[in-house]
């Protein structure tokens, strides 16, 4: 109960903040809350105004969906779809980007890490790293549960932190969602938004961090007030 009454706390109390600097977007649009399926198109700032970037690819996101994350943007009060930890579902909302990551070497001038087998991102809500991507190697573990960022496969081969739920910052909300990421995938997540492996380094690549990217995600109905919330 006490997890549960600060998640809608944090939710409710998420605001606004300055936008005016950002002058690059990736915007995720899906039908509507619960499916995995969306439309993702790029945005650079020209002055005041919005241009695309390359076409709108298909993407894959959480197998139920999408749920209100924490970010950037006000989360509507009496939303019906939050995410939580565990909950198959995206997060929808306006986020900012930390750094791109894969399993080797990438010359690119957004910032980059190259992760190894140790490295993990821990979603155990009664962890104190929760939503920490840590090096096993270098803490005191206490977690049940992670995520590995390198494995066999190659999910993760080549990514972006998304910033939900202050990933790697102080005030990570217990039980609201953890180790979200834009990955490479071909089918729905527990959370994630994924392309194809080609698509992921082309956005990459495209990143600038002066440009301040965000990524804004949302369906149809929601999308339109979240691009309201960003500052021209």
């Amino acid at each position: 109960m006490k997890i549960l009454l600060t998640l809608c706390l944090a939710l409710f109390l998420t605001h606004a903040q300055d936008t005016s600097n950002t002058k690059q977007l990736i915007v995720v649009t899906t039908k509507n809350w619960s499916t995995p399926n969306g439309l993702l198109q790029r945005f650079e700032k020209e002055e005041k105004d919005w241009h695309k970037v390359g076409k709108a690819i298909n993407i894959k996101l959480g197998r139920n969906g999408l749920g209100w994350g924490i970010g950037l943007h006000t989360t509507p009060k009496g939303a019906k779809y939050i995410k939580k930890e565990g909950d198959g579902k995206a997060p929808a909302g306006i986020f900012t980007l930390k750094q791109a990551f894969g399993y080797q070497p990438f010359v690119v001038a957004y910032p980059y890490e190259v992760y190894k087998a140790t490295d993990h991102c821990v979603d155990d809500v009664n962890s104190k790293l929760y939503n920490k991507i840590v090096d096993s190697t270098k803490v005191k573990i206490d977690y049940k549960s992670k995520e590995h960022m390198k494995f066999p496969k190659d999910y993760y081969k080549y990514g972006i932190v998304v910033n939900h739920n202050h990933i790697d910052e102080k005030g990570a909300v217990k039980g609201a969602g953890s180790c979200i990421f834009i990955h490479i995938k071909k089918v729905p997540t527990a959370g994630c938004t994924v392309m194809t492996e080609g698509e992921m380094k082309e956005i990459i690549k495209w990143l600038d961090i002066d440009s301040k990217p965000l990524l804004v995600q949302g369906t149809e109905g929601v999308i339109d007030t979240l691009m309201k919330q960003i500052k021209p």
